[in-house]
């Protein structure tokens, strides 16, 4: 592992573990026991089906390919992005040569890849403007109407930026694409002229761009259920709206420290600072953080497990075939 993540890991651990401590990890666990077994076992079945959602969303930019495949591989793609000591984009060539491996080429892998990803963040800033909206609605104490018109504003420019830039400006893509690694466009998607035709293949699909946006958007507005449903059975019925402004922008905060592996500290933090504007104690706010990071584990663990076993017994049966031929080889 590279020196700046182990430092960043390193440091959002400290950071976790100084809050905790400064709050009272007494207080912190008697707040997830309030939440309880049940209570968790809910927040994770909602996160499994969304999970499954956006998966779907993925296969609708892959018509011909079944739709276990997309699921299978957007599981990989959160399991590298939350669980390994990974930034995102390695969660994104995680979830990608999982397709592959399944059957779709690299090359429509990684295209499809780069769109998915494009309308997922599409849809997150879509999240976002409605989280600040429904803040203005609230007429929350100290913030300022044009503050969060702002925040509206840039928010749209960035989406529409976005597309246009894959959309019309494909030269733009390689640069995009050496984000994944040193040379893996030219290996995995057959070059780049490949990997331009089939972006240019996909996004000709309008109606697929369409379902797979929309089905993002709805799987970002639903996860704020888990957060509503955790508090529900803490006792604290904070009302859904005012969940969708703190989820929404806790996971812009996390968007921008996409650097810091896992948003470790991040999105402790951003709990802590957010969830205080609606009532929350810091308490209850680490508590939904440490809730959802151990519902992270609790997917994901077994996910990479399973993919780990994917990849051995390819491994394996490459291995195994190769011996024969080198026995016969020096007979």
């Amino acid at each position: 592992m590279k020196l700046l993540p182990t430092l960043l890991i390193a440091a959002g651990i400290a950071a976790m573990v100084v809050l905790v401590v400064h709050f009272g990890a007494g207080a912190v666990g008697a707040a997830l026991l309030a939440v309880g077994a049940l209570g968790f076992a809910a927040v994770t079945a909602i996160h499994v089906t969304l999970i499954a959602g956006m998966g779907l969303a993925w296969a609708a930019l892959l018509p011909d390919t079944r739709p276990w495949v997309a699921i299978w591989g957007r599981f990989v793609r959160d399991a590298g992005s939350e669980v390994l000591p990974l930034s995102q984009v390695g969660g994104y060539v995680l979830g990608a040569r999982a397709i592959a491996l399944a059957g779709v080429p690299a090359t429509r892998s990684a295209a499809s890849t780069i769109v998915d990803v494009t309308l997922e963040f599409v849809g997150q800033l879509a999240y976002t403007s409605l989280g600040l909206a429904w803040l203005l609605h609230l007429h929350t104490a100290g913030v300022a109407p044009q503050t969060v018109l702002l925040g509206l504003a840039v928010a749209t420019c960035l989406a529409l930026a976005f597309v246009v830039v894959q959309r019309r400006g494909l030269r733009y893509v390689d640069r995009v694409v050496h984000i994944f690694g040193q040379g893996w466009a030219e290996k995995t998607a057959a070059g780049a002229a490949a990997l331009h035709q089939a972006l240019e293949t996909i996004y000709r699909r309008r109606g697929g761009i369409w379902l797979s946006f929309s089905i993002h958007l709805l799987c970002w507005v639903v996860s704020a259920s888990e957060i509503w449903v955790a508090l529900r059975f803490a006792g604290q019925n904070l009302p859904f709206g005012s969940v969708v402004v703190i989820e929404s922008l806790v996971y812009a905060i996390r968007a921008t420290a996409f650097f810091v592996p896992n948003s470790l500290g991040i999105q402790e933090g951003a709990y802590i600072l957010l969830g205080g504007a609606f009532g929350l104690s810091p308490e209850m706010a680490l508590a939904l953080s440490l809730l959802k990071r151990a519902r992270d584990l609790t997917i994901c663990l077994p996910v990479i497990a399973l993919w780990q076993a994917v990849e051995g017994g390819r491994l394996w049966r490459r291995f195994a075939a190769k011996t024969p031929a080198s026995i016969v080889g020096r007979d």
